[in-house]
């Protein structure tokens, strides 16, 4: 299945991509944290609406980690089910458990949607500076959409984990 590998490498770097403007949020964050506890000490104009930035960063920081998180199947994962029932058996509650993550996505991102769309007919915005919030929230879900064929990956790792490997394939 070499297709399959070259997607879940394509997939890598892509997600590794947007983790990083994830970081980049959280540093904007910091920094602005940073610069706001120091004006308060010393005396100086403070930001603006600062928890209206956090309002709006924070979801798609967060999103942002998830597909690289997934991809890279750093979930939490119990190993003792193979010491205790074997691999076999591990590795189809490997399956179920990976088909389980992509339902949940499934049913987050939905809510996502919903909520966004809420968002977006009552006319939210931030409560110091009045950003409409829905173009944020708009952002974090196609992010936490992303996690779905993401997962869907996985799922396609696992069920390939099943079957023994082929003479002379890798």
């Amino acid at each position: 299945m070499k297709g399959l590998d070259r997607l879940i490498v394509r997939a890598t770097e892509a997600t590794h991509r947007i983790a990083l403007v994830g970081f980049t949020g959280l540093v904007v964050i910091a920094l602005l944290t940073f610069y706001d506890g120091a004006a308060r000490y010393l005396d100086l104009p403070r930001v603006s609406g600062f928890a209206d930035f956090g309002e709006l960063l924070f979801p798609i920081v967060i999103a942002s980690c998830f597909p690289a998180l997934l991809i890279q199947q750093k979930n939490l994962t119990i190993r003792m089910l193979s010491r205790l029932l074997g691999d076999g058996a591990a590795r189809w509650a490997d399956v179920a458990a990976a088909v389980a993550v992509l339902i949940f996505f499934l049913l987050l991102g939905t809510q996502f949607v919903q909520m966004t769309l809420d968002f977006h007919s009552a006319g939210r915005t931030t409560a110091t500076i009045e950003i409409p919030t829905a173009l944020f929230w708009m952002i974090a879900t196609s992010i936490l959409w992303l996690c779905i064929p993401i997962q869907l990956l996985v799922v396609l790792l696992r069920l390939r984990d099943l079957s023994p490997p082929r003479a002379g394939h890798d």
